[in-house]
């Protein structure tokens, strides 16, 4: 599934596969994955055409969608993929909707899964992009009872 794999690899969310050729007409697969802004959601979108086209030599027959970015639609013909804001995607609720389909095993790439650090001894998932947890020195803590810019947390 690449297109799946290509919208993990942005760091989409819930990505999923559903196999509706059996009950509409129109397309035989819709892969639906969400991100959490409207620019998240244009890279996405940008990765599954990239990806497409790179190993399908596919570009899409349309786009709908992208100047809002709320929902986009891209429609391959035999595959459509949705791209939402994860809002939007809760309001509409697409998987309930095709809640009948079955649904696509894929599996993310390589690049998009998970490593394993070891911060403070202990193990935890860490995404590769990541920065290195940096620890404030103790000089500069802000003193007892002062928040953000020295502005006192006590009642006054």
């Amino acid at each position: 599934m690449i297109a799946a794999r290509a919208a993990a690899d942005k760091k989409a969310e819930d990505t999923l596969a559903l196999e509706v050729g059996d009950i509409i007409g129109i397309a035989e697969v819709f892969v639906i994955t969400s991100g959490t802004n409207t620019r998240q959601v244009r890279t996405i979108c940008d990765e599954i055409e990239l990806a497409l086209k790179r190993e399908e030599g596919e570009a899409p027959r349309a786009v709908e969608g992208l100047s809002d970015a709320s929902w986009v639609l891209l429609d391959y013909g035999d595959l459509i993929v949705h791209v939402f804001l994860a809002e939007t995607r809760e309001y509409y609720a697409l998987e309930r909707l095709w809640s009948d389909a079955p649904r696509i095993t894929w599996e993310p790439s390589a690049s998009a899964s998970l490593k394993i650090s070891k911060i403070d001894g202990v193990s935890r998932p860490r995404d590769a992009a990541a920065h290195r947890v940096r620890r404030a020195r103790p000089s500069a803590r802000a003193p007892r009872g002062s928040g953000p810019g020295g502005v006192s947390r006590g009642s006054s």
